[in-house]
């Protein structure tokens, strides 16, 4: 019997040791996240624990969970342009922090460290990189604001060991008086094209007419040219050839009758308006 309550007393005290070790003494760090951990004697150790089950020192020691994958953040700001116009600007910024810095981030800006340094300096590069552009050259030049916005945040965020993988500008909105501003500019600039494809047609016109008065003109020396020099046989020409068109379409006419000359000596010929009535 007293072995048996021997037994179950060390089996109790490897149960209470297994579970106090693994309660204790282990922790798991999940995939893109790395542990810093704090010594109460040494302080903040200088290297992050990757991902797996790491042992710590129970009391002395507190490993803290840090996220290092990339993460979102949206950073709005109203600001001035460089003549004076309002333009609210949305930036998405791609973040992580540096592996290797993990523990100086936790000793200066803890776990929420992209809360504390992103609003405040993407605010201010927003405002200091579109001040110097106006506003019609936010929209015209779009892409190179966008790369200069880039280059100065990814500058200002390494010196908290942070790393930007992508900078966008997503939306840009500008005041209302600049907008009506805008409207009216395009509906000038429509009008003016308006008129000048008015002006363009009329000049064609007026180019056109000449020609045609440039043409008679011709015709009329030809024809006085001819007349000159075959008398009126050119006039007798075009008469007859004028009376057989009338004739031709009187012919067809349902109300007319030709009638042809019969006589010996070739009488005239005569067409004769019928009436239905």
């Amino acid at each position: 019997m007293e072995r048996l309550l021997t037994g179950v007393a060390r089996l109790g005290a490897g149960v209470a040791t297994v579970s106090f070790v693994g309660g204790n003494c282990l922790y798991n760090v999940e995939g893109g996240h790395r542990a810093v951990m704090f010594d109460q004697i040494r302080g903040v150790l200088p290297k992050a624990t990757t991902e797996g089950t790491g042992f710590k020192i129970p009391i002395l020691q507190t490993p803290i969970i840090m996220d290092v994958r990339s993460r979102p953040r949206e950073i709005r700001s109203v600001t001035g342009t460089k003549d004076l116009q309002m333009v609210n600007i949305y930036l998405r910024v791609l973040s992580r922090p540096r592996e290797d810095k993990l523990p100086e981030i936790w000793q200066k800006l803890g776990t929420n460290f992209d809360d504390r340094v992103l609003p405040s300096v993407g605010n201010e590069v927003l405002k200091s990189v579109v001040a110097q552009y106006n506003a019609d050259q936010l929209l015209s030049m779009r892409e190179q604001i966008s790369t200069q916005i880039r280059d100065t945040l990814t500058k200002r965020a390494d010196t908290f060991n942070l790393i930007l993988d992508d900078v966008s500008i997503t939306h840009l909105v500008f005041g209302k008086e600049f907008t009506s501003a805008i409207e009216q500019k395009q509906v000038a600039q429509q009008e003016a094209e308006r008129q000048t494809y008015i002006v363009a047609k009329a000049e064609q016109e007026k180019k056109a007419a000449v020609i045609r008065a440039e043409g008679e003109a011709s015709a009329a020396q030809v024809i006085s040219k001819a007349l000159e020099e075959c008398g009126s046989g050119l006039i007798e020409v075009r008469r007859i050839d004028a009376a057989k068109e009338v004739a031709e379409t009187l012919s067809r006419a349902r109300g007319v009758t030709y009638l042809p000359s019969g006589g010996a000596n070739g009488g005239a010929n005569m067409l004769l308006g019928l009436s239905s009535n």
